[in-house]
């Protein structure tokens, strides 16, 4: 089959397409054929070995991490799943390799895609459906009628979130460019900040919950700041914690590491009385479902800006790189 790989890592690098060996598939695993696979700035993080430290992929390996396509075989225990099945999914890590013909994922990661969206809008859900729901469901636990702050509400994870946080009743302020107003409101948000004309922190007080996703040491100062005592701020973007290294089995020494990188944030939060997450998104087949359920009943759209060919792979990073996407960008694999 076809695939893009990372041979070395660097930011100079591209990914190559080679062939590649279609994988096998165990027990547990189905076999999915990819009509399309969407683009994350984590792509890029790979790429350039930002997660070595927590995720040492040995090179050469198959990027992407996002895809919607057709179960083509299922391992002899997998009861959830059958060949003909048109699945969406976030592979688990270790497992990702969505730029490319097919992939093998456990049934665990994988759900049924919207029955009322295309493949390359299915595709384009994973990774920004579940940050997401794990930072305001799971991990924030956002309210009706409280007030959450999404950072960057044209991106990929702003149009899904500022959506998800209106359908549990919450009140939405966003940050955004002047061009991509309309948008954002166009999605739910309540009170939408011109970042390039005005400062969030001299606007925002009092929040439940901040969603950040800026990677800027004064913005997430201020965004602790706009909190109300015992609000909590999630992090996509860091300092990790060792909390965050506990949970994904890093040794004792990458723990303590960890805890030095966000000690200063930690300390920050606590004078205010305040609460410090870091988020590194889970793969949850279930939790993919629950989100198929909101999108069948017509409570969240995909945002999609580009639709690149497969070959255009390279091209298709290149443009998420330069942060002026509005939504997703995904890639027709079949």
């Amino acid at each position: 089959m076809k695939a893009f790989t990372v041979e070395r890592y660097g930011k100079k690098e591209k990914l190559h397409l080679t062939d590649w060996a279609q994988p096998t598939i165990n027990e547990n695993e189905v076999l999915v054929q990819i009509n399309a696979a969407a683009i994350n700035l984590s792509d890029t993080m790979l790429k350039n070995g930002d997660f070595k430290l927590f995720l040492p992929y040995k090179t050469p390996f198959v990027n992407g991490q996002d895809m919607a396509g057709v179960v083509t075989k299922a391992g002899a225990k997998v009861a959830q799943f059958k060949v003909g099945d048109e699945v969406y999914a976030r592979p688990s890590d270790f497992k990702i390799g969505t730029f490319a013909e097919y992939i093998a994922v456990n049934e665990n990661d994988l759900a049924l895609k919207p029955k009322n969206i295309s493949m390359e809008e299915s595709a384009s859900i994973p990774v920004v459906g579940l940050t997401s729901w794990q930072v305001l469901v799971k991990i924030a636990k956002l309210k009706k009628g409280q007030k959450v702050f999404i950072q960057a509400g044209s991106g990929g994870v702003g149009t899904f979130a500022i959506q998800l946080a209106k359908h549990i009743g919450a009140y939405v302020a966003t940050t955004t460019s002047t061009t991509n107003i309309e948008l954002v409101k166009s999605l739910g948000a309540d009170l939408v900040i011109d970042y390039k004309k005005e400062d969030f922190v001299n606007i925002l007080k009092d929040y439940d919950v901040v969603l950040h996703s800026i990677k800027d040491a004064k913005v997430l100062e201020n965004s602790l700041k706009i909190l109300k005592q015992g609000g909590i701020l999630v992090s996509l973007t860091g300092p990790p914690t060792a909390e965050f290294a506990k949970e994904i089995g890093l040794g004792w020494h990458l723990q303590m590491l960890t805890n030095l990188l966000s000690l200063s944030t930690r300390r920050k939060a606590k004078k205010l009385n305040v609460n410090f997450k870091f988020l590194f998104m889970k793969p949850e087949g279930k939790q993919l479902s629950e989100i198929t359920a909101l999108i069948e009943a017509g409570k969240i759209r995909p945002i999609i800006d580009k639709v690149f060919p497969f070959e255009q792979t390279n091209e298709a990073m290149a443009y998420v790189e330069t942060g002026r996407a509005k939504g997703k960008v995904v890639v027709k694999v079949k």
